[in-house]
């Protein structure tokens, strides 16, 4: 589904991040990209989505090159991110908080009803809560809203940047099953970055180890059940 070839990112001209990284993910499973901090592992999220534009090498999603394309024109192919610094709007309500992932269609009140309705078919503790303030919400349930809000595009691939940091481990193990039933009950795609070695492990299909913003291992999960080779130290 996406392919991210011999890719070299970096924050300032001639100074990379990523240094040749490649990585797949294939449809309806959970890549995990592993990592000390600063090899560049939401590099290369922010690569992906179109935050930022690579020096060289190619993002290939459905056999297409997206590299030209512009983060909105991604959205629309069917890609969603959810960074690691929580991104929801404290003061509005949840409901208000999901209408916004329906911006690119805002117009258009018909659909967004559809969208909001299958959220919280999905998440029925969203609509119980759906005109709380976001900013009441547990961490846990603060992360299903941000889930929910990206879920309103209908995408086909999503990009996860550590998305229990900072939370307790009761919560953080509620985040892990919403992105297990997203893969198993709706067939979406995943990249997941993450530094609860463990727990990512739990719930990936393939795993990428990345040191120095390069390759270093990567094999389907059940490779890594020693850790040896995802305990980088």
């Amino acid at each position: 589904m996406l392919e991210v070839r011999d890719l070299y990112v970096g924050y300032y001209k001639d100074l990379h991040i990523l240094q040749g990284v490649s990585v797949a993910a294939q449809k309806g499973k959970i890549t995990t990209i592993l990592g000390a901090n600063g090899v560049g592992k939401s590099t290369l999220l922010k690569a992906i989505y179109g935050f930022l534009k690579p020096a060289s090498g190619e993002i290939i999603l459905d056999g297409e090159d997206i590299i030209g394309t512009p983060t909105h024109k991604r959205i629309d192919l069917g890609i969603s991110y959810i960074p690691q610094q929580p991104g929801i709007f404290r003061w509005m309500t949840v409901e208000e908080n999901l209408e916004l992932g329906a911006w690119t269609f805002r117009n258009d009140r018909a659909r967004i009803k559809r969208k909001l309705e299958e959220n919280y078919e999905r998440f029925p503790m969203l609509k119980d809560r759906r005109k709380s303030k976001a900013g009441e919400l547990s961490g846990g349930m603060q992360r299903m809203v941000e889930v929910g809000r990206t879920l309103m595009t209908d995408p086909k691939l999503i990009l996860v940047d550590e998305p229990t940091a900072g939370l307790a481990k009761l919560l953080s193990e509620e985040v892990y099953e919403m992105l297990t039933r997203l893969r198993d009950e709706e067939g979406i795609t995943i990249i997941l970055v993450d530094q609860e070695i463990r727990q990512a492990l739990k719930i990936a299909d393939y795993v990428y180890v990345l040191e120095l913003g390069r390759n270093r291992f990567e094999g389907p999960v059940e490779e890594f059940t020693d850790l040896k080779k995802a305990f980088w130290a």
